[in-house]
């Protein structure tokens, strides 16, 4: 890694799969099997340059999620 971290996408989807695939303490559960009930699947090349396009996707999709979530509990 670059130790002035310009190079931090190059590693956003190893990060991810880092993040999903260990133990929560408060749930004791797998983050991924929270969000997508089922188990993490281990890839051949998770640093794959196409994968950031996908990340993106999710990260739109969370945001308007999120937005649409935080509108209803505001109607409550």
């Amino acid at each position: 890694m670059d130790h002035r971290q310009k190079n931090w996408l190059e590693w956003l989807a190893s990060v991810e799969f880092a993040v999903n695939n260990k133990i929560h303490m408060a749930t004791k559960v797998l983050p991924f099997i929270t969000n997508y009930k089922r188990e993490l699947r281990i890839g051949r090349n998770i640093r794959k340059k196409g994968k950031i396009e996908k990340v993106m996707e999710f990260v739109e999709r969370m945001k308007k999620v999120h937005k649409e979530a935080g509108a209803a509990l505001k109607k409550v």
